[in-house]
């Protein structure tokens, strides 16, 4: 996979996240940052040719399994965060009647 899907991905969400209206919108700009950005490190972190550490013997041209025990730790803590940030838009939502950037901006409350 070339890394420029990656930085295509990261631009969508970076697309989505400035042109959102509704929070939740937001929130899931941000996954798709979030799921860009674990692309493009787990892109960076294989070569051609590289074998696998685990069914392969230790030799010269084993590719680091180092990003990718931290990106699936990173993909553990999106989805935490992700599932905390959409347990605030329901709070937000009791509290001001709406997930609108603007009426929460205001502080109107309905």
């Amino acid at each position: 996979m070339n890394p420029i899907l990656s930085f295509i991905v990261i631009l969508v969400g970076l697309y989505g996240l400035s042109t959102s209206k509704n929070i939740i919108k937001s929130v899931f700009s941000v996954t798709i940052i979030e799921a860009g950005t674990i692309l493009l490190f787990l892109n960076l972190g294989v070569y051609e040719g590289g074998l696998i550490p685990i069914l392969e013997a230790v030799g010269i041209n084993m590719v680091d399994p180092l990003p990718q025990a931290l990106m699936i730790t990173t993909i553990v803590i999106g989805s935490t965060i992700t599932s905390l940030a959409l347990m605030l838009c329901i709070k937000i939502f009791h509290h001001f009647g709406s997930i609108e950037w603007k009426v929460i901006m205001k502080g109107d409350r309905s």
